[in-house]
């Protein structure tokens, strides 16, 4: 049966056209966009894609901050037949942006007033491109720009002259496996290849990521990741649409700065039953809530931190075990702090949050426990863009911390060793999942597509095992500590549990490859660690200030070793040896973090092997050596 994006679309406007679809805050309060009304917006702009040229299977880009328009403006690229290639307003425009457009043959990019000067800078080395339509007025367009109300225009034209179901019929004719999207993951080990993801892909994953949670068209969802990620194209707005709910963005500031900021704010206003989020993200959550929690004085601090114990002690792992036994006398304590607690905190997420969804990374346990106890589950998930990306997630029916829960339906899943044979449950081996969410390959990549995919089974290059009917997914294969005997161990738990315990640590990887001691590369926090410097009486200014911070580094890494505070969480062996402290953060801009603030582990490795080798040496294993001075 035929089941595209623009089906979909369909579908929804005749059973939801007086509902809200889109919010979006321009001026001073959040607008509602109906069905109906966005269906106009759709059909114009996609007719005055067709007027202006675009033709069934060209390569279109999208390149903005998340608004309506981008929503509208993907939506009309399938209208006019076109493949929508996604791109993250984070990119810059000299390495990563370049490669993706002329990789992907662009042949039109529809672009925000504020990412313009991006493709400006590059026009000329765009063999392909014919067009850029630009979003926001400016004073004046350049060669080959065009300002999207002149578009809209044209599509009018085109519709008063042209019978309205020849327009739909390109449209319609869209097939299932005709390309919905071209997305660049840069993915965390490897450079960026082109995951094709076609019309069915996507629809067929709503339907899949819905067999684990109930939505319906009362629903509202606060989009703050990157509109250009398959987890929010998926769980964002596609999930939203075909329910008929509603889809807000936030506001889009002068500056990437004054966004961050209207995030809060418009939570609120929003009132959000689900929000998507990222470990990175959720750090920073909790990281506010404390501060205001400790605002309020030791009184008020001491009280949260009793009913999170609380809340700890009776909710234990999750549903499978929550007021079990004789915790089940903690009820009514439970109660009673979330009453005088938790729901005032719960007040500044809108109110209504019934949970969040977290991707990317795996999520610390420490905060999946947290957000619970306070009533605002983060239900941890798992999937990859080239399964569109939802394969697992934990969800109001089932969750158990520590997991990345129940498999969507319908999908295959097995777990394999070395050879490719099947292993039983309890075992870890590599996740390889088969449904109609795998993608159609790599662009122009059939070597990386043939490795990737074999008889229709994606190998995720991802280490897992399942356990009574949940999947636990336990990090990359390419990310494995080696130690010198052969044992493998996945460092990502550690890592985010050291990013969480250890925020002075800032950003931290851990490295063995059959080498005698783990190690840790890390970008501190300077700004945090300053302040701590500070109760000391030391500064960063001086070469003594600087070992001192270095010994702070130190000691607060021990935390996790034997006889500290931390020591029952993680083997003594894969803890790190010594540590090197780098120069500068992480990035996107710098090419070592991904669009989902994942860090890319093999280019840290690479970028950094002169420092990982000597710490390996007598005066590197050493924290305080030169180099780490040198770094401060």
């Amino acid at each position: 049966m035929k089941k595209t994006l623009v089906d979909f679309f369909e579908s929804s406007v005749k059973q939801y056209a007086g509902n809200t679809f889109l919010l979006e805050k321009t001026k001073d309060r959040f607008e509602p966009t109906t069905y109906a009304q966005a269906k106009e917006l759709v059909y114009r702009l996609g007719a005055g894609l067709v007027a202006l040229g675009v033709k069934k299977g060209d390569n279109m880009a999208l390149l903005s901050e998340g608004r309506n328009a981008w929503i509208v403006g993907e939506l009309a690229m399938f209208y006019a037949g076109a493949t929508n290639v996604p791109l993250s307003v984070k990119l810059e425009e000299a390495n990563d942006l370049l490669f993706r457009l002329q990789h992907a043959e662009v042949k039109y990019v529809m672009v925000s007033g504020q990412q313009l000067k991006k493709i400006r800078s590059i026009t000329g080395q765009l063999p392909f491109l014919k067009k850029v339509i630009v979003i926001d007025e400016q004073p004046a367009c350049e060669e080959k720009e065009i300002f999207i109300g002149e578009v809209n225009k044209m599509g009018e034209a085109y519709l008063r002259k042209t019978p309205l179901e020849e327009f739909l019929a390109i449209g319609q004719s869209l097939q299932n496996d005709d390309y919905a999207t071209i997305t660049y993951t840069s993915g965390t080990t490897a450079d960026p290849k082109g995951v094709i993801l076609t019309h069915r892909n996507y629809t067929a994953n709503v339907e899949q990521s819905l067999s684990c949670m109930d939505i319906d068209q009362n629903w509202r969802t606060f989009i703050i990741l990157p509109l250009d990620h398959c987890f929010a194209h998926v769980v964002g707005f596609y999930i939203f649409m075909y329910r008929g709910a509603s889809v807000a963005t936030v506001q889009t500031g002068s500056t990437p700065m004054q966004t961050l900021k209207n995030i809060p704010v418009n939570i609120r206003e929003v009132k959000p039953y689900l929000i998507l989020s990222v470990p990175a993200l959720a750090r920073n959550f909790r990281k506010n809530i404390e501060q205001g929690i400790q605002a309020q004085g030791k009184a008020i601090a001491a009280l949260f931190n009793l009913a999170l114990k609380t809340g700890y002690a009776f909710h234990g792992d999750g549903s499978d075990d929550k007021g079990r036994g004789w915790r089940f006398l903690l009820k009514p304590l439970v109660t009673f702090f979330d009453k005088i607690l938790f729901a005032k905190v719960r007040q500044n997420f809108g109110g209504e949050l019934r949970f969040f969804i977290g991707g990317g990374a795996l999520l610390d346990k420490d905060l999946q426990k947290f957000y619970y106890a306070i009533g605002m589950p983060m239900y941890q998930g798992y999937g990859l863009s080239e399964a569109t990306p939802v394969i697992s997630t934990n969800g109001p029916r089932r969750h158990l911390f520590g997991s990345s829960g129940v498999l969507v339906r319908p999908l295959d899943l097995k777990i394999c060793d070395d050879g490719g044979r099947e292993l039983p449950d309890g075992e870890k081996g590599e996740i390889a999942v088969r449904g109609e969410n795998v993608m159609a390959g790599y662009w122009k990549n059939p070597a990386a597509t043939a490795e990737t995919v074999k008889d229709g089974w994606l190998y995720t290059g991802d280490m897992g095992y399942m356990k009574e009917g949940l999947l636990y997914v336990l990090g990359r294969f390419k990310s494995l500590l080696i130690s010198s005997d052969g044992e493998k161990y996945s460092p990502e738990g550690i890592e985010e549990a050291m990013m969480e315990h250890l925020p002075v640590a800032g950003q931290l990887l851990l490295y063995n490859n059959q080498r005698p001691y783990t190690v840790a590369i890390l970008a501190p926090n300077k700004e945090l660690l300053k302040k701590q410097l500070e109760r000391r009486q030391a500064s960063l200014d001086t070469e003594k200030g600087k070992e001192e911070a270095i010994k702070l580094i130190k000691n607060q890494l021990n935390r996790f070793r034997k006889g500290g505070d931390l020591s029952d969480m993680f083997p003594e062996r894969w803890l790190p040896a010594t540590f090197a402290i780098l120069p500068e953060p992480w990035t996107e801009q710098n090419g070592l973090v991904n669009s989902s603030l994942k860090v890319i582990r093999g280019k840290v490795e690479k970028r950094y092997a002169a420092r990982i080798e000597y710490l390996y040496t007598p005066e590197g294993k050493n924290p305080v050596n030169p180099e780490n001075i040198n770094s401060l």
